[in-house]
């Protein structure tokens, strides 16, 4: 791959996808997309940028875009995220919207689906108090491979047992030969669509919780800037943001400001801010159940 094939690349998966790429990771682009040349009968790199730059037809572009896309997730990943959501989110959302009893629920880079999955079950062990609520729990990805994958809601034992409790992975699954595949009811609780984060995203409507974790890493901080003013303009009055371990917005926009009293939760910025209900006085222990963690 030349110098020039290479930059070609950087700005093709930048304006396609906003992943921003440092020289530094030029055996990545090797290392994935040789694959990708294989397979649609390329022989070289720079035969593949000479495809991609007359456009061909075939799904080239969409699997250059795939294979770059990186798919690290897992079960309840980071633990904290949805300690919060069942200990803080949740109670304050029965509170504030008793009147209309409506909950929607943005996972956006969903990957394979254990990130909604896990917010699921969470809303699953909830039940008694969610009865008679409308909940949306919409997850999106730009990858239409990964959405496959995660509608299936099809596992191997290195996955399930990757973060998800013992005691959750005998509730809502159930073995398939080496497999493990989440139960009915829990899949359909899920609306999976493909959505590339460049793109117009208003058409999804106002939500009341928004999980955008571990993808902004990617972004250059113009993009990540842009991203996060959409999403802010997407989110209810007294909505929250989660982002990833390693994210913030500090630096880069004022749309969203950081919760004081809880690391990687975001609201409005100072403008738009306003107090999020209490959480109702519910009888301790049986609504929101606390489990056990790996």
């Amino acid at each position: 791959m030349t110098d020039a094939d290479f930059e070609y690349l950087r700005g093709y998966l930048k304006q396609k996808s906003g992943l921003a790429l440092t020289a530094e990771k030029r055996y990545l682009i090797e290392s994935r997309l040789l694959p990708v040349c294989r397979r649609f009968g390329i022989a070289t790199l720079s035969d593949l940028v000479g495809a991609l730059r007359l456009a061909r037809a075939g799904g080239l572009d969409k699997a250059v875009i795939e294979a770059m896309t990186t798919n690290e997730t897992f079960f309840f990943r980071d633990r904290a995220p949805f300690d919060l959501f069942r200990d803080v989110l949740l109670p304050q959302a029965l509170a504030a919207r008793a009147g209309v009893r409506r909950l929607r629920i943005w996972c956006a880079a969903a990957s394979t689906g254990q990130e909604p999955y896990s917010l699921a079950m969470l809303l699953n062990e909830a039940a008694p108090q969610l009865a008679g609520w409308r909940i949306e729990l919409i997850a999106t990805d730009l990858s239409t491979e990964v959405l496959e994958k995660a509608k299936l809601g099809l596992y191997n034992q290195f996955e399930v047992q990757r973060g998800l409790p013992v005691q959750l992975m005998l509730k809502y699954f159930e073995q398939v030969g080496e497999q493990w595949r989440l139960r009915p009811a829990l899949c359909q609780m899920v609306d999976y669509r493909p959505l590339n984060l460049l793109d117009r995203f208003d058409h999804l409507g106002t939500f009341d919780i928004v999980y955008c974790r571990n993808v902004l890493i990617y972004f250059d901080a113009p993009t990540k800037a842009d991203v996060l003013a959409r999403i802010a303009a997407q989110l209810a009055p007294d909505g929250a943001v989660l982002l990833g371990a390693a994210e913030t917005v500090i630096g880069i926009t004022d749309a969203l400001s950081p919760d004081p009293k809880h690391r990687g939760l975001y609201r409005h910025g100072q403008a738009r801010a306003v107090a999020p209900a209490p959480a109702p006085a519910l009888a301790p222990a049986p609504s929101l159940p606390r489990f056990a963690m790996r």
